[in-house]
């Protein structure tokens, strides 16, 4: 078995990378490249964008962000989640050049290329870090899951599929509605 005694990257390597595409991440000291999503990735970002941010308009409890947008989590962990949500009383994590902490929740839309990641050391290092909330959405098959990670970050708390929709405690009075989500 090959071994190297490589130095993991950290986020102060990192910060050196000019900004633009490819975009990266760092996990676990790793500089992990990501292909540009599919037309139907952007179309379920796009769509959650506007879920979230209208329900803001009239709740204004918190901020969403998009990606690329880096969440320092730890010195070897730098990651873009797709989504972010970041409670009111959270917003001093918010920096001009990122996000220095946990958010309150990240969704990960799954990819060919990500799906290792997020489901993987992602998913530990946000229950580890103090992500309250995560949701994998997998685009083939038209489901959402959600992790509550304080609570099991191996097992999803429920799994939705297009026809459904559900609350989620981290936003107090949205229903999300898959449908509305997965509409291309």
């Amino acid at each position: 078995m090959l071994s190297t005694n490589a130095k993991p990257v950290t986020r102060y390597e990192y910060a050196l990378i000019p900004t633009g595409a490819p975009n990266y991440q760092l996990i676990e000291g790793d500089l992990v490249k990501a292909p540009s999503p599919t037309s139907f990735h952007q179309d379920i970002l796009a769509n959650l964008l506007v879920v979230f941010r209208t329900h803001l308009r009239t709740h204004p409890i918190g901020k969403v962000y998009i990606a690329p947008l880096d969440t320092f989590l730890s010195d070897i962990n730098v990651y873009q989640p797709d989504l972010l949500f970041v409670r009111k009383e959270n917003r001093s994590i918010v920096e001009e050049h990122g996000v220095e902490g946990a958010p309150d929740l990240v969704v990960e839309i799954l990819s060919e290329s990500s799906a290792k990641y997020d489901l993987g050391p992602k998913r530990a290092i946000y229950a580890r870090t103090g992500v309250e909330e995560m949701w994998v959405i997998d685009q083939p098959k038209r489901t959402l899951s959600v992790y509550r990670l304080g609570e099991d970050a191996e097992n999803p708390s429920a799994t939705y599929r297009r026809t459904q929709s559900f609350t989620s405690t981290v936003l107090p009075g949205l229903e999300i509605v898959l449908a509305d989500v997965f509409a291309r």
